[in-house]
């Protein structure tokens, strides 16, 4: 079993807490030492079993996880902090095949970043990441009173970032419920992918449209067994639409 370590940052009352799971001590000291001068508090972790304790025991605002760990590796460390939280997951690996990236969001993770990458371009990431969750929190306050949408079985609750079909709960992960609530917000109206991307992750994306292809079809896959996948339309050639049907 790898140590786990805790370092704060330094500056900030409330800090936000990012866990590290990552098994190579230099790129661990790296990214410690920029999070911590953001005035994150690093969680450590160098293995895959203890990153996972550390995330259940912890509950940190956000995951920065190697795919290549000892063990337990972080497809399945991923899939696993999945099972139970919605907490942001930025996958940081040597990995840059298409089809790495495309697996990662497929199991939920919510960015994907490719060694080498620059320290500073991740912090700003992170920081435009937080500030989308700030940005709609906030939102979602604005908006509590009229945070509900319906649509022929499908509830979609904003304030609660619940989503309901035929009164079964679906289990849909951050980057899920986001694209779904903003196209729900828009019935009709067709965006590109590059204008979702935009919208769901709040910065500009270093992936490509696919990124939005895989979301949409985990999406449409979850929505299927209430007969429900038909309510995110293609436009070819463009990008896709919310179709709800029969709205109420």
């Amino acid at each position: 079993m790898f140590v786990a370590r805790r370092r704060n940052g330094e500056r900030g009352q409330a800090m936000r807490k990012v866990l590290v799971i990552e098994d190579d001590p230099a790129m661990q000291e790296l990214l410690e030492l920029y999070l911590s001068r953001e005035g994150y508090e690093v969680l450590a972790a160098f293995d895959g079993e203890t990153g996972l304790e550390m995330a259940a025991k912890e509950n940190p605002d956000l995951v920065l996880l190697d795919i290549m760990l000892p063990g337990t590796d972080g497809w399945e460390v991923c899939k696993r902090i999945r099972q139970t939280s919605y907490v942001p997951v930025i996958m940081v690996t040597a990995k840059g095949e298409e089809i790495d990236r495309i697996l990662g969001l497929e199991l939920g993770a919510d960015d994907y970043v490719t060694k080498p990458f620059s320290p500073r371009e991740l912090v700003a990431r992170i920081r435009a990441m937080f500030r989308r969750i700030e940005t709609l929190s906030e939102l979602q306050r604005e908006k509590a009173s009229q945070n509900r949408l319906s649509f022929d079985g499908l509830k979609i609750e904003g304030d609660l970032r619940r989503v309901t079909l035929h009164g079964t709960e679906l289990s849909l992960t951050p980057k899920e419920f986001d694209l779904l609530w903003f196209l729900a917000e828009n019935p009709g109206r067709v965006f590109t992918r590059e204008q979702l991307l935009e919208q769901v992750w709040g910065y500009s994306y270093m992936g490509d449209g696919r990124t939005v292809d895989t979301l949409v079809k985990r999406l449409r896959k979850k929505l299927k067994p209430g007969g429900k996948d038909h309510l995110i339309a293609t436009v070819w050639g463009v990008g896709y639409k919310f179709e709800p049907g029969g709205a109420k």
